[in-house]
């Protein structure tokens, strides 16, 4: 994908971004009723002073093996929490977050799910409502949309969460590791909605995935992380060649 006159304003600008956790070792609970022991906490950084920028319109994708840091940099840049060193501006621009687990409350039913999700993401009940339907034709979930969503499956859940997202449309749209998710019926309708959303020059797209053939698709960009740090930015064809590259030889190696 060539770059092109969509690339002229700053949508996300990330400066020494770091992430950290507190870990919690196991403890007596005898010792710690005593006060002899109360536990002590492990710091673990997961994002290690990272920095980019993201033009409006364009498409970045994030690759790097599990526990590289890609959903947390992610859910910082929505909001979920704030980096404990350095920033992330979003320029002012709305942002929505689809990801498995993120954002609905698993008592309430899938319709009622739609609103609150909306809601949060900023849009008027009345925006919702005339979204409604169509995201419920889209999800495909026939009479569980009136069901909790704690009964779904997996699929139906990932259904749902990007249905609303793709169909209630922000400036910003990360997506993380969902593409993949149902039946290949629903794969292919998602790649062609996200086709779709991500033909409009004003819409930023975030895409944290492992398949290098979807990032390379459709990506204008790749991030590769590797353990919380920027390993390389650029062309996707580049980074991902070099990312494969990479996970051959440490196979070889054993690691």
């Amino acid at each position: 994908m060539i770059l092109d006159d969509r690339m002229q304003n700053t949508a996300i600008e990330a400066k020494d971004v770091r992430i950290s956790y507190k870990l919690m070792r196991t403890f007596s609970i005898q010792r710690n009723l005593l006060k002899r022991d109360a536990g002590t906490a492990e710091e673990f950084e997961a994002v290690k002073g990272v920095s980019f920028t993201i033009n409006r319109g364009e498409i970045l994708g994030i690759v790097g093996k599990n526990g590289s840091g890609k959903s947390t940099l992610l859910r910082a840049i929505a909001g979920v929490f704030s980096p404990n060193v350095g920033y992330i501006d979003l320029k002012g621009n709305s942002v929505s977050l689809l990801s498995l687990g993120v954002g609905f409350k698993d008592t309430l039913t899938g319709r009622n799910n739609i609103y609150l999700s909306g809601m949060l993401l900023g849009f008027s009940e009345q925006e919702i409502r005339r979204q409604e339907e169509e995201i419920i034709k889209f999800a495909e979930l026939g009479k569980f949309i009136d069901m909790p969503v704690k009964t779904y499956s997996s699929g139906m859940y990932s259904k749902l969460a990007f249905s609303i997202t793709s169909n209630l449309e922000t400036d910003i749209m990360l997506v993380d590791e969902v593409l993949s998710v149902g039946d290949e019926h629903f794969q292919k309708k998602s790649m062609d909605k996200m086709e779709s959303l991500i033909k409009d020059k004003d819409r930023t797209v975030i895409i944290v995935s492992h398949s290098i053939d979807t990032l390379k698709d459709l990506c204008d960009r790749v991030l590769w992380l590797d353990d919380g740090v920027v390993r390389e930015i650029g062309k996707p064809e580049v980074v991902l060649e070099n990312y494969r590259n990479h996970g051959l030889q440490l196979m070889t190696e054993g690691k």
